[in-house]
């Protein structure tokens, strides 16, 4: 669980705490009996709408986004070819084997080839594993 997650299950807990003890301070009962229940699913309704659309905020900001820098030295040491770079930034928009090589005009059974030499010299096992480690390397954006 990320921290900023933890945070607002944190800041959840204590607003319904809040809540609850408000509630029972006004004593419940009696404002339950001088007011509708749609009063007060209203009013419910409007603070988690409230505090959904503050949370959802929160936790799709977009940051701005800093200038890509590849990692030169990281390319050069694990031996990527321009090639297989071409072949793993396919790879990373989600095209398939047959579309990559349609894309750079190389047959299906090559493309094969260059993503296995992509496994090999990333040390993964799988495509999505490929592009998580060439994110991690700044070798893709």
């Amino acid at each position: 669980m990320s921290r900023s997650v933890l945070n607002i299950v944190l800041l959840y807990s204590l607003l319904l705490a809040i809540a609850a003890f408000a509630l029972e301070w006004l004593q419940y009962q009696y404002f339950s009996k001088a007011y509708s229940v749609e009063i007060y699913v209203v009013l419910i309704a409007l603070a988690f709408a409230a505090l959904g659309i503050w949370v959802g905020r929160r936790l799709t900001a977009r940051k701005p986004r800093e200038p890509f820098e590849q990692n030169i030295a990281a390319l050069k040491s694990l031996g990527i070819s321009a090639r297989e770079l071409e072949v793993l930034a396919a790879l990373a928009d989600g095209q398939s084997n047959k579309e990559i090589g349609r894309t750079l005009d190389i047959s299906p059974n090559t493309v094969k080839t260059h993503v296995a030499n992509l496994y090999a010299k990333l040390q993964v096992n799988g495509r999505v594993r490929a592009i998580e480690e060439a994110r991690a390397l700044h070798l893709i954006r």
